[in-house]
């Protein structure tokens, strides 16, 4: 089919990929403006854009989806098909219009839960089992079109926001090349509506909600240092500097008689006391310096037993 794509991110790559390796012609490539990046703040192509130029496809950069001189450039391609994943801008409705079969999304949770900006954080931030990937058809309300196929992931104790990011970027991929297939085959795709009383909001992430209260407990602390690796990462003071917290896993649920934010123990990691159960950081950032593992921070740091950690 003839297919536009619309995305930006590392996310919507393996889509793109698979896609083209499917055989679908990619007639246009919509993807953000170049941005600003680096230390130099020199401009920065897309992840879509780089892989889409490699593959000598024509890659279209408007600000805005409104103008009538874009609207027109996108109607000239005739595409079957818009499909889009995680582009960041908002597509009016004569747009969605245009493609003779129909646009559809991929979006990184079992829709109606975790609508919005944020779903794989907010699904970790909410102890959540598990998380998945739904592929939907694009209405002008905010992730609210009929969900056409879904996957699940379990959330394991261990993932972060980038381990599912990646995983489901590619189940995602997998999912929209078999929902083309159909729609090649069958020239339309059966779909289900959404259930608008179990609908929950990813709302943006805040940088406020990344400093660590030390009265929550265990799990609520690993589930935060964890949706918020690799970004905005979590942060904690210790002895006077702003420290980020890059990963850290529950070692036991129960109280313990330590005020919370101390130190209780440095093996095999920092152990630091909640406000319920014990928290094990087992990697860790000092201001200007490296990720690093917990034990070489704790010797770098002459890091001691009492020592405490407090919201930064």
């Amino acid at each position: 089919m003839k297919i536009i794509f619309a995305g930006t991110p590392e996310f919507a790559v393996p889509a793109l990929a698979a896609l083209i390796a499917a055989g679908h012609e990619i007639v246009m490539v919509l993807t953000q403006p170049d941005r600003p990046a680096g230390r130099g703040m020199k401009l920065k192509p897309s992840p879509v854009k780089a892989l889409a130029e490699q593959h000598g496809l024509r890659v279209f950069q408007p600000e805005r989806l409104k103008p009538a001189e874009v609207q027109a450039e996108i109607a000239a391609t005739e595409a079957d098909v818009m499909i889009v994943a995680a582009y960041g801008l908002i597509i009016p409705t004569s747009v969605l219009q245009m493609p003779a079969k129909g646009c559809y999304n991929i979006h990184a949770s079992l829709l109606p839960r975790w609508r919005g900006a944020a779903p794989i954080h907010r699904s970790l931030l909410a102890g959540d089992a598990e998380t998945g990937v739904t592929i939907m058809e694009v209405v002008p309300a905010l992730d609210a079109g009929n969900m056409v196929s879904k996957a699940v992931v379990t959330i394991k104790d261990t993932d972060t926001t980038q381990s599912l990011h990646d995983a489901l970027s590619h189940m995602g991929a997998e999912l929209m090349v078999q929902a083309m297939h159909a729609l090649a085959d069958k020239g339309s795709l059966s779909s289900t509506p959404q259930d608008e009383s179990l609908v929950t909001y990813a709302h943006k992430l805040e940088k406020a909600e990344a400093a660590i209260d030390w009265q929550k407990s265990a799990l609520e602390i690993s589930r935060q240092v964890r949706a918020f690796n690799p970004f905005p990462v979590a942060q904690s003071t210790l002895k006077g500097e702003v420290c980020r917290i890059w990963m850290a896993t529950v070692l036991d649920i129960t109280a313990v008689n330590a005020e919370p934010g101390s130190v209780v123990g440095l093996n095999e990691g920092i152990q630091v006391a909640c406000g319920t159960g014990v928290l094990n950081i087992s990697e860790l950032q000092a201001p200007g310096g490296k990720r690093m593992n917990a034990q070489a921070f704790a010797q770098g740091h002459h890091l001691k037993i009492g020592d405490k950690f407090t919201t930064a």
